[in-house]
């Protein structure tokens, strides 16, 4: 069995995260017992969700505990089985987690999946044809529900989640709107995953200057948001929203290092009658077989084209995720392992 080179949480961070917190160590893999599978990872992805987890408090999920391999989404390729249900040379899909390999039980329901890579490349099922694309489509189609004509908002647009979010809500025949960071990701936006128009939120100081840019590029009003950021940005959106709008609650991005994000406006909420509903996709497994064949049909049809930024090696996975969190990535942010 191969040597296997892994990152724990050494310990949790305060305020911001950084390298100190995670250590780079090397162990053995163990041998595989019956209904087992080694499975070499090709990509780790990375997402907003782990710096909440690496804090220790209450939330959706148990935090990320100390001393063991970072959680995470990986795709790679069956190297040994032992399960009647997979084969060497299988392209998978799994939770394996910050390391070069791991020891899957693959009777356990969802722990590992088959993928084809005939039509989609297979880094693109940590994204687009993965969990941020199915989250992007449940709180489009579950939460929002859009009516064609109608406009919809997504912060964060060129992610991995934002970009799905634009083609899907191109395809529901809705006017749809990104916030994102940067006039070179505002241009992307526009220009190739196809939204109306992209907002940069670093050209406004404060919620009233960007809830004026959303005015002007929502001259309707919003009839559905999609938010990962919180603070500023929902603020401005909220100043925005039309009567019996929805907004799916996904991300807080802003504020993972701990610090209190205030509603300025909540009565907006009331005399809106706006529904607001938070999700984690984990818990809406049921809907994932739809979404993954549009999301599949869409990236096949080149009507989404996501891209994706690439760290090289596990030991860049630190700074990579770090990067992440402060939007230096542009799409999706993975780390190839091979």
């Amino acid at each position: 069995m191969p040597l296997n080179q892994h990152i724990v949480l050494d310990n949790r961070p305060t305020g911001q995260a950084s390298v100190s917190n995670f250590k780079l160590l090397s162990s053995q893999t163990p041998a595989l017992q019956d209904g087992q599978v080694l499975v070499r990872h090709h990509y780790l992805s990375l997402d907003p969700y782990m710096r909440g987890r690496m804090n220790d408090s209450k939330s959706y999920a148990a935090p990320q505990p100390l001393g063991q391999v970072m959680l995470g989404g990986t795709v790679g390729e069956v190297i040994e089985s032992r399960s009647p249900a997979f084969s060497p040379g299988d392209t998978v899909v799994g939770m394996g987690g910050w390391q070069q390999y791991s020891v899957v039980n693959a009777e356990q329901p969802g722990a590992l999946r088959k993928v084809d890579t005939t039509h989609v490349p297979l880094s693109h099922y940590l994204g687009a044809v993965g969990m941020p694309g199915v989250t992007a489509w449940y709180g489009l189609e579950k939460i929002i529900a859009p009516r064609a004509g109608q406009t919809l908002v997504v912060s964060a647009a060129t992610g991995a989640v934002g970009s799905a979010f634009a083609a899907l809500g191109k395809a529901r025949g809705c006017r749809v709107v990104g916030i994102a960071g940067g006039p070179e990701k505002c241009r992307y936006a526009v220009e190739e995953l196809g939204f109306d128009a992209c907002i940069d939120y670093k050209q406004h100081g404060d919620a009233a200057s960007l809830a004026q840019a959303l005015k002007e590029a929502c001259p309707d009003g919003i009839d559905g948001h999609f938010e990962n950021v919180g603070g500023m940005v929902l603020d401005a959106v909220l100043l925005r929203m039309n009567a019996f709008g929805r907004i799916a609650l996904c991300g807080m991005i802003a504020g993972y290092d701990g610090q209190p994000m205030p509603l300025r406006h909540p009565a907006l909420i009331l005399t809106q009658r706006l529904r607001v509903e938070g999700f984690i996709v984990s818990e809406h497994m049921e809907i994932w077989p739809e979404a993954l064949k549009e999301l599949g049909a869409l990236v096949g049809s080149g009507k989404l084209r996501p891209r994706e930024t690439v760290a090289q090696g596990l030991e860049a996975a630190p700074e990579a995720f770090l990067g992440l969190l402060k939007g230096k990535n542009f799409g999706k942010q993975l780390v190839k392992l091979i």
